[in-house]
């Protein structure tokens, strides 16, 4: 299909949904154009045209013409508008003031910049009307276009075979080959490999490019500098001190075996597949809540985490991993695994509050479609759910069978027995926390629910009925029952409410400590969907099969063709499908996601290996070989480096698809181990952006990387891995602020009762879509709401005020000032020394000590005659709402129960001065450029 390519213009043009192929013109109007070759030039080129940048305002909608002027025909077209004088000259563009229009001459037209035609499209225009204007009928044209589509390639571009457009002017559009890299089969041969096989395969590709620029690459980096790099990259923590001081030994022994042990100690750790997960996590939106305005608790989402963790740790082949992300439920029905795997399928914000069925069922799909596209392709399929993609060869058809791949797919809690691995400790105590509120919540409902039924028992007396409880008559006629709230005040009425959704809220949140995993299930569309809880039923139809159809505009109520289960038309490799289309998969309910999985994890794909070892470089360069490592398509940027990143996916395929050995193969290149100074003064005049990685490019720490390293700097970090979220301590305004939840208010952040509890690592703090931890927030940590394909690395003022000021940052330095005082002399060269040392890996200069050492002399004087003042923790907070029938507004009490007996870290207010003073000086280090950069 993309055999003998060449290059060619194209122009993409829409027509309402469907899009068109206009090329500029390379043949010269002269006299000589014969009247058949001037037919085609209309046809193929000035028609789409006219219908693309003109229909929407002269002659889409015949009450409202721009100027009174059509071009639906070649008479209104010529004869022009409300100036009454005629539009076009055949024969003369240079008198045809339509020409002169679109040279933005006399008048402008199309009047917006970006619609504004190009040299080529006016060219094609001009030529159309000196050849005189024709204008050949419905019948001929159809036959010039059928002649067209019957050649596969030609100089505006090739072909695409697909499952079919919506109109055929979309099925039979031409491409660019560039524009299809993608599609293409991923190359396997490689020229640039042949010869001196000295050099490791990496630096052979990106020697050439240097070369031919011209520019010298850096030499190796320092040893301190290459141990932090790669210590980052693989596990998210520094180096320690000592581990430091034994790779510089080490290397001096033997520099490769050095670096290559230092390699596989590093993927040995646990911190490996935590740092992994964290750019998966991202890709894949993980949050432990739903969003939205009543963003609902998905208690156990903290499984699916922990399961990609667990993945990467264990060196999963990543087409296994795709397959159980997927559909593990179909692959390994008996393995509890595979139900916490599929948990990737739940990971999208999604609510139902006030939204039909059918159209919650929508909007879950349309995420899981796009999610999956844009999570393993690196396709967004999203633009494609009401028309034909505009830029790629990405049919609605070819949305809709994946959308019906997914159609039978319902998500639940399902019940999945905890495995060894997994962490379960302080189970006990924590529920125990969850139990008392929850306690709570149901001794305040009782009270206002005794206090109406006995209103309601009262009234029943009054009107000789028998009495029935608040569930029994609920459907009962309205003569026939007290009114709905008898008895209660308008505040009571409001505590009722908000009692009832505290205590779903608590039982909820004891669903995390239960065996059960946010995971879907096989069958037909529940007859609600209730985001707070979700069941797969015990028993249904597993007759049933799902049908799917094109949605005119997305719109549920205009459905158009019906849709079998497929995949991506436009990636061709032969698979065994018996008679049907090769785009097609089963259409029985159960094994269609598993048919879907293997062709997106099949050696033969071309995406997903290229997508995958583009996030591992991107990992490593802070920039993938592509860009935009969730689109590869049209719109999408190209491969800096084509043939190293098909080289890399054909050597991930070959090799097992494993992850470990692909960071290896990355970071045992010189490339890799390159210093980030560069040696050719020409390097910012030839490649500014460093696109030839002649030197290495620095990166700010991820806001995860930050708040680790300070805690592992100070002592303080927890490394147990796994288990249900923490709940660091934030800042005391936003952890009590109102968040709304549907009748009532979201339980406060309450931290976690012990330092060693709340330390732990970032990625297994607990994520609220509605509620980012200030400090990761200010530091750029992404919105779960979308994908992140590259951490926003943006300075901001807030950043400084936030790693100076916060009390975030003033515990850490403390603990950290402590640490220091614990493991040496308390003397001021001794402690400043040490804090360097912790702080860099490296001792302090002679005349950094002393600048040091200075400033923690003028802070002690400070802190002596300053004592910070205490603050207590709140153990309630008083809430305000309105009822929402009367608007009166009422009090309740939200209990803070983890304060009962907290244990805080320590604070200015419980240490000495000289604590202070030298917490001061780490607050300084943790400031610093050499600690907050990676080079």
């Amino acid at each position: 299909m993309f055999a003998h390519l060449r290059r060619s213009w194209l122009f993409l043009v829409v027509l309402g949904s469907t899009c068109l192929c206009v090329t500029a013109s390379k043949t010269r109007a002269d006299d000589a154009m014969t009247p058949d070759a001037a037919d085609r030039l209309f046809t193929l080129k000035v028609l789409p045209l006219l219908k693309h940048k003109c229909v929407g305002c002269h002659g889409g909608d015949e009450d409202n013409l721009r100027g009174d002027y059509s071009v639906l025909t070649r008479e209104h077209l010529i004869a022009g508008g409300e100036s009454g004088e005629p539009a076009v000259v055949p024969g003369s563009p240079e008198k045809s003031p339509l020409y002169s229009a679109i040279q933005w001459q006399d008048s402008q037209m199309p009047p917006k910049e970006n619609d504004r035609l190009t040299e080529d499209e006016i060219k094609v225009v001009s030529d159309w009307i000196t050849t005189g204007a024709r204008w050949p009928n419905e019948s001929i044209q159809k036959t010039i276009r059928q002649q067209e589509w019957a050649t596969r390639e030609t100089e505006d571009g090739i072909l695409v075979d697909t499952s079919g457009g919506l109109s055929d002017e979309w099925t039979y559009r031409r491409y660019q080959p560039e524009e299809l890299w993608a599609f293409q089969p991923i190359q396997t041969v490689f020229p640039q490999l042949e010869g001196d096989s000295s050099d490791h395969p990496i630096d052979r590709f990106l020697k050439l490019g240097a070369k031919q620029a011209g520019i010298n690459a850096a030499g190796r980096a320092s040893l301190d500098v290459l141990i932090r790099r790669l210590t980052y990259d693989l596990t998210g923590l520094p180096p320690t001190p000592l581990q430091v001081t034994e790779f510089i030994d080490r290397s001096k022994v033997d520099a490769e075996t050095a670096w290559t042990t230092l390699v596989d100690r590093l993927m040995a750790t646990k911190q490996y597949g935590e740092r992994q997960a964290q750019h998966w996590l991202d890709v894949v939106r993980y949050a432990d809540t739903a969003g939205f305005s009543n963003d609902y608790e998905r208690s156990n989402a903290w499984r699916y985490r922990d399961y990609v963790i667990r993945a990467f740790n264990a060196d999963k082949p990543f087409n296994e991993f795709v397959i159980e992300q997927i559909a593990g439920d179909e692959s390994q029905p008996d393995n509890p695994e595979s139900y916490l795997a599929t948990g990737m399928l739940r990971m999208g914000p999604w609510g139902t509050a006030m939204i039909p069925v059918e159209e919650a069922r929508q909007i879950f799909l349309d995420d899981v479609v796009h999610n999956v596209g844009q999570s393993f392709l690196a396709m967004p399929l999203r633009c494609c759910k009401c028309h034909d993609h505009k830029f790629d060869p990405i049919p609605t058809r070819d949305y809709y069978a994946f959308y019906a791949a997914f159609a039978g797919t319902q998500p639940a809690e399902r019940k999945a027995d905890f495995l060894p691995s997994e962490n379960r400790t302080g189970f006990e105590d924590k529920r125990k926390l969850v139990e008392e509120l929850l306690d709570y919540a149901k001794a305040e409902l009782k009270t206002v629910n005794d206090k109406q039924e006995s209103a309601a028992k009262q009234w029943y007396a009054e009107h000789d009925l028998p009495y029935k409880n608040e569930n029994a008559r609920r459907k009962d006629p309205e003569d026939m029952k007290p009114p709905r709230h008898v008895g209660l005040s308008p505040a009571e009425t409001g505590i009722k409410k908000v009692r009832e959704q505290d205590v779903w809220i608590w039982e909820r949140r004891l669903e995390r400590y239960q065996p059960l995993a946010q995971t879907v299930f096989n069958g037909p569309i529940p007859k609600s969907l209730n985001g707070r809880k979700l069941r797969k039923p015990d028993a249904f139809d597993r007759t049933w099969t799902p049908e799917t159809f094109i949605l005119g505009g997305g719109a549920l109520d205009a459905q158009l063709d019906a849709v079998p289960p497929g995949v991506l038309s436009a990636i061709s490799f032969q698979r065994d499908t018996g008679a049907l289309p090769n785009w097609r998969i089963t259409n029985d309910l159960d094994g269609r996601r598993l048919e879907l999985a293997r062709w997106i994890a099949a050696d033969k794909n071309p995406l997903t290996a290229r997508v995958f070892v583009n996030r591992i470089w991107q990992s490593h360069f802070g920039k993938g070989l592509v860009a935009t490592a969730n689109n590869f398509g049209a719109k999408g940027s190209k491969p800096t480096h084509p043939e190293l990143l098909d080289w890399l996916a054909a050597d991930f395929i070959e090799h097992g698809w494993k992850v470990k050995r692909l960071h290896r193969l990355i970071v045992t290149s010189q490339a890799y181990q390159r210093s980030g100074v560069p040696v050719d003064q020409r390097q910012a005049d030839v490649d500014p952006t460093n696109r030839l990685l002649t030197s290495f490019p620095q990166r700010r720490l991820s806001a995860e990387e930050l708040r680790d390293s300070i805690l592992l700097v100070t002592g303080e970090l927890n490394k147990e891995s796994g288990g249900v979220p923490i709940m660091p301590e934030i800042n005391m305004e936003v952890a009590l602020q109102p968040r709304m939840i549907q009748f009532s208010i979201a339980p406060a952040l309450q931290p976690s009762r012990t330092p060693t509890e709340r330390n732990r690592r970032t990625i297994y703090a607990y994520r609220v879509r509605g509620q980012a931890i200030p400090f990761l927030e200010t530091m750029n940590r992404p919105n779960p709401n979308e994908s992140c394909e590259l951490r926003d690395a943006a300075s901001v003022t807030p950043q400084a005020v936030t790693l100076l000021n916060s009390g975030f940052m003033t515990d850490r330095s403390i603990a950290f000032a402590q640490r220091i005082q614990r493991e040496v002399p308390n003397t001021p060269t001794n402690m400043v020394r040490r804090a360097v040392r912790l702080a860099y890996g490296r001792l302090p200069g002679k005349d950094e000590l002393n600048r040091l050492e200075n400033y923690f002399g003028e802070m002690k004087t400070y802190h002596a005659q300053h004592s910070p003042e205490p603050v207590d923790y709140p153990r309630e907070v008083v809430r305000s709402l309105v009822e929402e029938f009367t608007g009166e507004p009422f009090e309740f009490i939200e209990k803070l129960n983890v304060y009962e007996d907290y244990v805080p870290d320590a604070k200015p207010w419980t240490v000495d001065s000289e604590t202070r003073a030298l917490a001061d000086v780490c607050l300084l280090l943790l400031n610093s450029n050499e600690f907050i950069y990676v080079y």
